[in-house]
């Protein structure tokens, strides 16, 4: 179990995951690995009122025995070993529950027969979505746990910020302007969450080499443990490769023809190995938006990482790219995102909830802000923000990144 003598930071996720503990329903908490779901589930393991309740990590293979035994009401005779009382309700929280594929069947069966409450998590959303998908359907809810975004990032920093704007996804930043006294006070710190993202640990690390160090052993780890055991490929070469080439592709439109080409794969195993990144949280895919049949809108699809650090770390991508796919991170977790472009090449990078176009410009223009007017009203939209990395000190109608917590 995590030492309860470390700092807990808050993430916004914790209150939803503390109420579903009131409920019966499994809670499921996946993410890509080192995101924090440990520190989380040891968090609400000490909020719980009763010491009816055990951590069982399934990287030990004692505790992994536990859930392999065919007689399910074993299980519960091994906890009350384990200090558990089976006659009051249990409370118990399993870590990395995709190393134990068979346990669901067990999980099912105690859900059905015993006052217990199971808090589970796993590192990916593919494997637990579809083991889970039968075996607990209606018994579980699933949350999903994304590194920092830039609020939950100022909270790691000890740096206070308009609380508001982080908890609130309905207070509409998108309405201010430039605001100059934040960007001054916060402009540091956005430049290292746009460059490193937000894994906790590379966020507390103090130094730019240490933060590289386990930004390179966080993708190591995804590579060689998650996908492996997700996938059939026996040299990792390909797979690092296929990453590193689709870093080069942020906020492009996705020919999955064309990278199977420069790569040396055939085009359904690039698509297969696509959508097992998405799958496992290391990418995001971006849709089209339409409002209309016009034949000039491009069906293509865009991706974007699911952390900055990650690509910077692993290949050298422009800042231009790089910001933009820190402003998707930003602006996904506040509902649901597509992109507009014609075939002419014009695009509008994101558009939220079906009604606000979104661009992002490193130094955005008076330019800027018409040229992405007239394709909002193209898009038969009304309304349009730009978001800007750096000051631009002739114009100021535009919201800097960094306010969007």
């Amino acid at each position: 179990m995590i030492n309860v003598d470390m700092p807990f930071f808050e993430r916004k996720i914790h209150k939803a995951l503390k109420s579903h503990l009131d409920e019966k329903q499994v809670t499921i908490l996946t993410g890509m690995r080192r995101t924090g779901k440990t520190t989380l589930v040891n968090k609400l393991l000490s909020e719980i009122n009763s010491n009816n309740k055990i951590f069982l990590d399934f990287q030990n293979l004692a505790n992994r025995d536990i859930f392999l035994d065919r007689d399910q009401d074993n299980i519960i005779r091994t906890l009350e070993r384990r200090g558990i009382n089976s006659k009051l309700k249990m409370y118990v929280a399993i870590d990395e529950i995709q190393l134990v594929p068979e346990s669901s069947g067990a999980i099912k069966y105690l859900y059905d027969h015993y006052d217990i409450k199971f808090i589970l998590t796993g590192s990916s959303s593919y494997y637990l979505k579809n083991l889970f998908s039968e075996s607990l359907a209606g018994r579980k809810q699933i949350f999903e746990l994304a590194p920092l975004d830039f609020g939950e990032f100022l909270t790691f920093k000890n740096v206070t910020y308009d609380s508001a704007t982080g908890i609130d996804k309905n207070k509409n930043v998108f309405t201010e302007s430039f605001d100059e006294h934040e960007y001054e006070r916060l402009k540091v710190y956005y430049e290292e969450y746009v460059r490193f993202g937000g894994f906790p640990e590379v966020v507390i690390a103090t130094s730019d080499e240490q933060k590289k160090r386990l930004l390179e052993d966080i993708l190591s780890s995804y590579i060689n443990i998650d996908i492996k055991s997700l996938s059939d490929f026996k040299e990792s070469t390909n797979i690092v490769n296929l990453v590193r080439m689709l870093t080069g592709r942020i906020g492009t439109r996705l020919d999955v023809m064309k990278i199977s080409r420069l790569i040396g794969m055939s085009r359904q195993t690039v698509q297969n190995y696509i959508n097992l990144f998405e799958k496992t949280y290391l990418i995001y895919i971006l849709p089209v938006f339409s409002n209309n049949p016009d034949r000039e809108i491009v069906k293509a699809k865009k991706l974007y990482f699911s952390d900055t650090g990650l690509v910077s770390v692993f290949a050298d991508v422009s800042g231009g790219s790089l910001f933009e796919n820190a402003v998707h991170n930003q602006l996904r977790v506040r509902g649901e995102l597509a992109y507009y472009s014609l075939r002419s090449g014009k695009e509008i990078d994101f558009i939220l909830n079906k009604e606000l176009a979104i661009e992002a410009k490193e130094s955005p223009t008076e330019t800027d802000r018409k040229d992405l007017e007239a394709l909002t009203q193209k898009a038969r939209l009304n309304k349009s923000r730009l978001i800007g990395r750096n000051k631009t000190p002739k114009f100021q109608n535009y919201i800097w990144g960094g306010s969007i917590k």
